[in-house]
This record gives structure tokens, C-alpha cells and sequence, in this order.
């Protein structure tokens, strides 16, 4: 692992952290390493080794596993005699039937449609790359594929499978299908091609040209904004940009500039508070209503924690408190203190806040797993005679929770964390 300098004997290439905005030197990175910000330790980028072959290669097998997770059945019960099996459209169709088309829709986007998008979105990339042509649109195709990587859960869906499975071997036998593990293997998959992706180095084939801004020792230890340069965060260019109507454009990839993202702290509290708000009916109201011979039942998703915790599956209820209760609660107060901070243009423990933020980014998709259980449950406990399960009213607001704090994390601009730093912390 390297470091970027702003050493002024050094020519060669300028980079800018898209997260603090400090000016640099690069650094040679060799095949398998990454280069970080010498102030706010974010990772500039990676070099990957043999990245096109292997990245190509992920992509086109999960093209193919796409296609039969989502041709055959997941999860089968047996009740009686009665198989009853979901796929996951099967599943999306159930919850739209009953009137949850908020959670379906939900559902489709992160499991269906942005994985779809994220294994096509490389091929159609990578495959002109590997014949040596220039792909069609891969402006367009980038900004897609960086919006699908951000919303496909795929990882999160298994896990939702996992603890859904272990709910349904209580009520009845579980037949487990193709679908399952040609998901497990998408989920590898899909994230094997992005490790292996290496978006500097395709930009590079693409534009024949050096990503890095030219040399200019007066720009160095100084902030991107400072100098009038914007740090694209689609694909990481540094540039003054081009101006396409009222807008700045990126160049490369044709997102919007703007120095600092637009209304941040504005947009990123509405969220916040919205999502503080939902919490709290996501929390009291059922998340599932259960019909039975026995009578009616509804669950919280505390309710749901400690049924798994009694019966004996403590390790994935300690994995549902965690990612249902207290993932998006620590979320909610990060974000806010990160929000705080940069309303008040707090100075002090600028590193230790950045690490929260990228935690943050990191952790936030997992909230999805109860929403994932329920959409599997909801599916096959449709037995009308027996058992049926329907989803309750605190699983659009717990949806509605998870997506508001992801907005909110996005719309926060990272940069705001460093824009009052003493000028010492800005160069070394």
C-alpha cells in the first residue's frame, strides 16, 4: 500500500481525494496495491492484477447464474403433501398482489434489476475492451453500473434467505432449489468482478491518456475546490470540467460538477429526519401478521429476534438485532453527527470522522435483511387452509428507513469534513 506526497520535487501526475479534496502527488502502485490519501487515508484507487481478463470472466458467468436464480425456485415448503415454491419475481408478485407494491418494487430493484445491471453493465464494458474496441456509451454504462453496485444486494439476500430457511424448518419441511445456490455463486460472482474491476485502467485504455492531472507545484497541499478543480465522483477524474448548458459536465464520463454536492447538509438532514421518524412506527408496528388455525399473530421485528433467539438459533438472531435494530439506529445518530459537525465546522477529530462516514457507506445495505426474510416468508406461507403470513405496516416504514438513510449518507458530501481544517493538516 502506498501513500500520495505533495512532495514539490516529485513531477509526477496530480490526483485529488474525492473525500477530503487535498491535492497531490501519485504514487507508482504495483499490480494488487492501492494508493491513499496522505491527510484523510481514503483509498484513491486500486491496481488490479490482470483485472480486464478476470473481471470479464466474473462478469459473464454471472450473466449466466442471473438467469437461473432468477428462472427456477429459491425455497420450496412442504405441507402435507403441498409444495409450495417461490422465485424471487414469484416473491416480488405476492407482496404487489397484496397491496405492498412500495416493498415489491423495493425488493425487484435490489435483487433483480441491479444485479441484472451490474454483471451486463461490465460486459458491456469489459468485451469491447478485451477485442480491443471502445465500448458504445461507456459513459452512460459507467454511471449505471455505479448506481447498480451501490443498490444491488445480493449479499444481503442471501443472508435473508439464510435466516428465512431457519424460520420455515419450524413450520414445515423446506425443499430447497436451484435458485438458492445459483444465487450463493451470483453473490461470489458479482463481487469477485468487482474487486477485479479496474475502472482507472479502463478509462486509460479508453482515452489512450494518463488519468492524473499535470504537474503544477502551486496547486500541491492546496484543497481541489481551492484551486477551481472538481473531483467527479462517478469516475474520479480531477477537472475544471466542461460546461453542457447550465451545467458543469465531467469530461470523461458526463456526470454533473459541482465543487461541493449541491444543498448536502439541506438534503442530507430531510432524509435524516424522515427516516428518524419512520423508525420509530417500523419498530412498534407488526412486520408480519400470521393467520393460522391456532388464531392470529403479529410480529415486531423485535419479536422476531427473540422467536429466533428461543429457538435456538442465537447466532442469527444476534445477526438480525444487529442489522434490523441497531444498524440503522447507529446510522440515524452517525449521520447526524457527521451532519452536526459539519454545521458547526467542527476542526478537531476530522479522521476519526471520516472513518465513521465510510463505515457508514459500508454497513448501510445490511438493513435490508428483514425485508428479504419477510418477502420469502410472505411468499410460501400461503397455505389458506392451514397458515398464511402477509406483511405488516412497519415493513414499508422499516423499507422506507433503509432507503432514507442510504439517501442520506449519499447526499452527505465527505469533503464538508475537511473544509475547515487548520492549513497544517492539508499538506505534509
Amino acid at each position: 500500500m502506498n501513500t500520495a506526497t505533495s512532495d514539490d520535487r516529485d513531477t509526477r501526475p496530480l490526483i485529488a481525494c474525492h473525500e477530503c479534496d487535498l491535492i497531490q502527488r501519485e504514487r507508482d502502485v504495483p499490480p494488487g496495491g492501492m494508493l491513499r490519501c496522505c491527510r484523510c487515508r481514503a483509498v484513491l484507487y486500486r491496481r488490479r492484477a490482470r483485472g480486464f481478463d478476470r473481471a470479464l470472466a466474473y462478469a459473464l458467468a454471472a450473466c449466466v447464474l442471473w438467469l437461473i436464480s432468477n428462472a427456477f425456485p429459491i425455497v420450496g415448503l412442504a405441507v402435507n403433501g403441498d409444495l409450495v415454491e417461490t422465485t424471487l419475481i414469484g416473491a416480488v408478485r405476492v407482496l404487489y398482489r397484496d397491496g405492498m407494491w412500495p416493498l415489491a418494487a423495493l425488493i425487484f430493484i435490489t435483487t433483480v434489476l441491479m444485479p441484472a445491471l451490474q454483471a451486463l453493465g461490465m460486459v458491456w464494458l469489459l468485451l469491447p475492451l478485451y477485442l480491443d474496441r471502445s465500448p458504445w456509451h461507456a459513459d452512460t454504462v459507467f454511471r449505471l453500473l455505479r448506481v447498480a453496485r451501490n443498490w444491488g444486494m445480493t449479499e444481503v439476500l442471501m443472508l435473508g434467505l439464510l435466516v428465512a430457511v431457519v424460520k420455515l424448518a419450524h413450520i414445515a419441511s423446506v425443499v430447497t432449489g436451484p435458485a438458492l445456490w445459483s444465487l450463493a455463486a451470483l453473490m461470489l460472482l458479482l463481487v469477485a468482478a468487482a474487486s477485479s474491476f479496474d475502472e482507472r485502467a479502463m478509462w486509460q485504455r479508453i482515452e489512450g491518456a494518463p488519468p492524473g492531472m499535470p504537474a503544477d507545484t502551486h496547486l500541491l497541499g492546496r484543497t481541489a475546490a481551492e484551486s477551481g478543480i472538481c473531483v467527479c465522483h462517478d469516475c474520479g477524474l480531477s477537472t475544471r470540467g466542461i460546461l453542457h448548458g447550465d451545467h458543469l459536465c465531467c469530461p470523461r464520463c458526463g456526470a454533473h460538477l459541482h465543487l461541493r454536492k449541491p444543498a448536502s447538509l439541506s438534503r442530507t438532514w430531510a432524509y435524516l429526519i424522515s427516516a428518524a421518524i419512520l423508525y420509530v412506527p417500523a419498530n412498534l408496528l407488526p412486520v408480519m401478521n400470521t393467520s393460522s388455525l391456532f388464531g392470529a399473530q403479529k410480529d415486531t421485528i423485535m419479536s422476531g429476534v427473540a422467536y429466533l433467539w428461543q429457538s435456538g438459533s442465537w447466532p442469527l438472531a444476534i445477526i438480525v438485532f444487529i442489522a434490523s435494530i441497531a444498524v440503522p439506529m447507529l446510522k440515524i445518530l452517525a449521520i447526524g453527527y457527521l451532519a452536526t459537525s459539519a454545521n458547526l465546522r467542527m476542526t478537531q477529530q476530522n479522521a476519526q470522522r471520516a472513518r465513521i462516514y465510510r463505515v457508514v457507506e459500508l454497513v448501510g445495505r445490511w438493513s435490508m435483511l428483514d425485508i428479504y426474510v419477510i418477502a420469502v416468508l410472505v411468499a410460501l406461507v400461503q397455505f389458506s387452509a392451514m397458515a398464511t403470513i402477509e406483511a405488516g405496516p412497519a415493513a414499508i416504514a422499516f423499507g422506507a428507513v433503509v432507503v432514507l438513510t442510504m439517501f442520506a449518507a449519499m447526499s452527505f458530501d465527505p469533503r464538508l469534513i475537511w473544509d475547515f481544517a487548520p492549513p497544517r493538516q492539508g499538506s505534509r
